[in-house]
């Protein structure tokens, strides 16, 4: 079992791979940990991460690295993970798993943010704000033009939401307050608060994506749903439909994407996620008048970072404190200690 006294955390090692919100790294400094930071606006190539974790007890990460079964091999002293971010598809969590290794995360601090970044997408794609922003900046706005830049209202549409967890549920708020929308939904199980709340219906994907105008995906990436978005995807869905992805850019395949909306198979896209990420400048998406693209910013308000910043930094500290984690994604090991 791990020692329970404080004084046990003095010395221990902690690398920080990015320059996190302060509030966390604060706590981890005051309660005695030897704190590395990497402060370069650059992530680490995993050759520098591994040398740098040779020397470190803790890693204090993000999506960003690579954690996979060679570092563990090459970092065989490590005692903890602590992850800032509700994902963790950058973790070979079997591998941790194997060796002991327990894997924090920072799961719900960020619904409301991410569901307010779907929502805003949402609109953003129905009434083409990021190209039509883009025609004042081009100095292309010049008079009135009836026909132009014209968008579809909401109001009392169908929307499918793919992977109802909580910040699924976030954004079938939203559209069911907001535009009296119709709430379809596929999930791994049924969600029968979704269903009182919202008088969402469970329905199979293809029926969903046939059913919907807006699709909004929430789900983790796995690889049940890696690219689960592709031609054949998007051939199911309307011609008037909007895909917005929030959750992880490899849930939908790119060159698909493009394609559909170049053909016409649907009608508009919202991306806080891209695959592959980052995106790159000449992408055509960014200069389709149907498509909003921001650059993976779901969590980015002041408050859900400083959140996600003292939750994986109470991961470490409550580890060394007393062999627990509040939020852990493999128990199994702590339950060994």
């Amino acid at each position: 079992m791990i020692k329970k006294e404080s004084h046990f955390m003095k010395g221990k090692k902690i690398l920080i791979t990015r320059n996190f919100p302060d509030a966390g790294i604060k706590m981890l400094e005051e309660q005695g940990f030897c704190i590395t930071l990497w402060d370069s606006k650059i992530p680490m190539t995993q050759p520098e991460l591994i040398e740098k974790a040779k020397k470190h007890n803790a890693v204090f990460c993000t999506m960003t690295e690579k954690i996979d079964a060679h570092f563990l091999n090459e970092c065989r002293h490590l005692e903890i993970i602590s992850q800032f971010a509700v994902g963790y598809d950058n973790i070979d969590i079997s591998e941790a798993t194997r060796r002991g290794i327990p894997v924090g995360y920072t799961p719900n601090a960020m619904n409301q943010a991410t569901a307010d970044i779907a929502f805003g997408l949402m609109i953003a794609t129905a009434r083409k704000m990021f190209y039509t922003h883009n025609t004042i900046s081009k100095d292309q706005w010049k008079t009135f033009q009836p026909k132009a830049f014209l968008g579809m209202e909401l109001m009392n549409k169908t929307l499918g939401i793919v992977g109802m967890g909580r910040i699924g549920m976030e954004m079938a708020k939203r559209c069911r307050g907001a535009y009296d929308m119709e709430i379809l939904y596929h999930n791994r199980s049924p969600n029968p608060v979704a269903q009182e709340r919202f008088n969402a219906r469970l329905t199979g994907f293809d029926q969903l994506l046939a059913k919907s105008d807006i699709v909004s995906v929430h789900c983790a990436l796995t690889p049940e749903t890696r690219e689960m978005f592709n031609r054949a995807a998007f051939e199911k869905m309307k011609s008037s439909a909007i895909f917005i992805n929030t959750a992880r850019g490899m849930v939908h395949n790119e060159t698909d994407l493009i394609h559909a909306l170049e053909t016409g198979q649907i009608w508009g896209a919202g991306l806080d996620v891209t695959n592959p990420e980052p995106m790159d400048k000449d992408n055509s998406l960014l200069s389709m008048e149907n498509v909003c693209v921001l650059p993976h910013i779901g969590s980015a308000t002041v408050e859900s970072r400083n959140t996600m910043s003292i939750m994986a930094a109470t991961n470490i500290i409550e580890f060394y404190r007393n062999g627990t984690m509040p939020t852990v994604v493999n128990p199994e090991v702590l339950k060994g200690l």
